[in-house]
């Protein structure tokens, strides 16, 4: 893994393990190959700087969620806060680092001073015209890829490799050419060939995808024969891939590389061009800057000895402000939480069920529930249960008697507003009764005697066959003396239940036990 945390700062760079960077709360990616993205993956969850076409490629190849890739243009210095206030900032500014597409080079200025990382990059001298870097500021740290760093290792510019492969494909005017690339990278270079052999150069989809994001010429396609420079997987190019090919066609393969690799076939061939800057370049550029000090980006590949001479005078070590401190030390969940409790109050919020009036509704649920009990059981209540049925008679009678009760307590009576369908328990019989205009069943003069505004009738209308010995009758909201004739409704009813429901309400306040409620209310309505 290619990364860093930086020593005495709140900055990662390419280095994405939180176990071992806890201190580290500001993370930056300088590209997207494979080595710098070691432990990055969809299920980040932190701010993350970075060029605007590796955070196309980051969300697009590796799925991070765009609310934490955070695209910094090129060129612009950007101020990014160092602790949870803002009191203290520190200036960033990207650059291109000529290596792959998207691929940035990061000048940090805060009170560590002023520190620049490479990333991997190949030098060119126009860099150092870059507007960060002309302004004579003196680089205290400078974070240095090294992976050519070898005096013994002779590489050509870009350039004069691309020239090279030139003069070898030349040689081989009807041959296909396969191409060993990584995922990323070199696409300039297909751009040159195809342009110097007037071909079209055949691309997987996903590579497609980024040619075109590039703005690069037209001279890319996914058809498999529409032209003879192929750009494969470096790790295809083998011996047994090679026969394959010569099967159907010449062809010859190239890998554009300065690693030493071995040729397991006379049709591989093996150009030193290289995305990281040679020994002699790397000498100009730290030449160029006079850094106070270089620290190699590849651990495993001490260079220091070789820019001695290229040092200027080290400076003392940094003091960190304090709350730059307590920024670094505060747990590391910290912000994660804050940005979870975030999301979560971004989130829609789904209605549960909405219950009314529950404390109000309370009692009656009660007495639906037992109601249906006995119901399923078959079995009418007896007067016994009274009591265990109706533990607020009162109040169930609120509901058949709104305007006796409403003369007597100043509370709201509960009853239904549709005067379609409603659901009546009481005890000790349970109907389904529907609410109807008094003018449809009784007479204007025997409403004018009952003084009926809310009169019941039964489920099913004059259906009695259905309810057994549940004859058809019509309930009032006052006690009745007498019902009309015109009502064509039995005037005589045995049951228990009548008796019940023509009882006024005073009768249950005189608290009869349960008992010898039938009797209490026989003798209640001789009298």
């Amino acid at each position: 893994m290619n990364g860093v945390v930086i020593p005495q700062t709140p900055i990662a760079v390419d280095f994405w393990s939180l176990r071992r960077a806890s201190t580290a709360r500001l993370f930056f990616l300088s590209h997207m190959h494979s080595d710098h993205t070691v432990g990055l993956s969809s299920t980040w969850a932190r701010p993350l700087y970075c060029s605007p076409i590796t955070a196309h490629l980051l969300h697009r190849h590796l799925q991070v969620s765009k609310q934490w890739i955070r695209a910094l243009e090129l060129g612009k210095s950007h101020v990014l806060p160092l602790d949870e206030f803002g009191q203290e900032t520190m200036t960033v500014t990207l650059m291109d680092a000529n290596h792959c597409p998207g691929s940035v080079m990061f000048l940090f200025e805060g009170y560590f001073g002023t520190i620049l990382y490479t990333g991997d990059f190949r030098y060119t001298p126009s860099m150092l015209k870059e507007p960060a870097l002309i302004l004579g500021k003196q680089i205290h740290t400078l974070y240095l890829d090294n992976t050519n760093c070898n005096p013994a290792l002779i590489l050509p510019s870009r350039q004069e490799a691309t020239q090279q492969i030139v003069q070898l494909i030349q040689q081989f005017p009807q041959h296909n050419i396969k191409i060993g690339l990584y995922s990323l990278g070199k696409e300039s270079l297909l751009e040159q060939l195809a342009l110097q052999f007037r071909t079209w150069v055949v691309l997987s989809p996903q590579r497609l995808e980024l040619v075109q994001l590039l703005g690069l010429a037209d001279v890319f396609t996914v058809e498999e024969k529409a032209g003879r420079i192929h750009a494969v997987d470096h790790m295809e190019i083998c011996h047994s891939a090679m026969l394959q090919w010569n099967q159907t066609h010449p062809t010859i393969a190239i890998l554009p590389t300065s690693r030493k690799i071995r040729s397991s076939h006379p049709g591989i061939h093996t150009i030193p061009y290289s995305d990281h800057s040679s020994y002699s370049e790397l000498r100009a550029f730290v030449a160029a800057l006079r850094p106070c000090q270089v620290v190699p980006i590849v651990r495993q590949r001490p260079c220091g000895e070789f820019f001695q001479d290229s040092l200027s005078p080290g400076l003392s070590i940094p003091l960190i402000p304090h709350s730059v401190q307590q920024y670094m030390c505060s747990s590391s969940r910290k912000t994660d939480v804050l940005w979870q409790l975030e999301r979560r109050l971004k989130r829609p919020r789904v209605k549960g069920v909405v219950f009314e009036s529950p404390e109000e509704k309370a009692d009656q649920a009660k007495v639906d529930r037992d109601s249906k009990k006995h119901k399923k059981a078959n079995l009418s209540p007896w007067p016994g249960d009274l009591e265990r049925l109706c533990p607020h008679p009162v109040q169930a009678r609120k509901q058949l008697f709104p305007d006796f009760c409403r003369k007597e307590c100043d509370k709201p009576v509960l009853f239904c507003d549709s005067k379609k369908m409603a659901t009546v328990l009481t005890a000790p019989l349970e109907f389904s009764v529907q609410l109807q205009p008094v003018d449809e069943f009784i007479s204007p003069e025997t409403r004018e005697e009952i003084g009926s505004e809310s009169p019941l009738i039964p489920r099913g209308g004059s259906d009695s066959s259905a309810r057994g010995n549940e004859s058809d009758w019509i309930g009032c909201a006052s006690p009745l003396s007498r019902i009309s004739k015109d009502t064509n409704l039995a005037a005589e009813s045995g049951g228990l239940a009548l008796k019940y429901l023509l009882t006024p309400v005073n009768f249950f306040q005189l608290g009869f036990s349960s008992r010898n409620f039938d009797q209490q209310v026989e003798k209640y309505q001789e009298s």
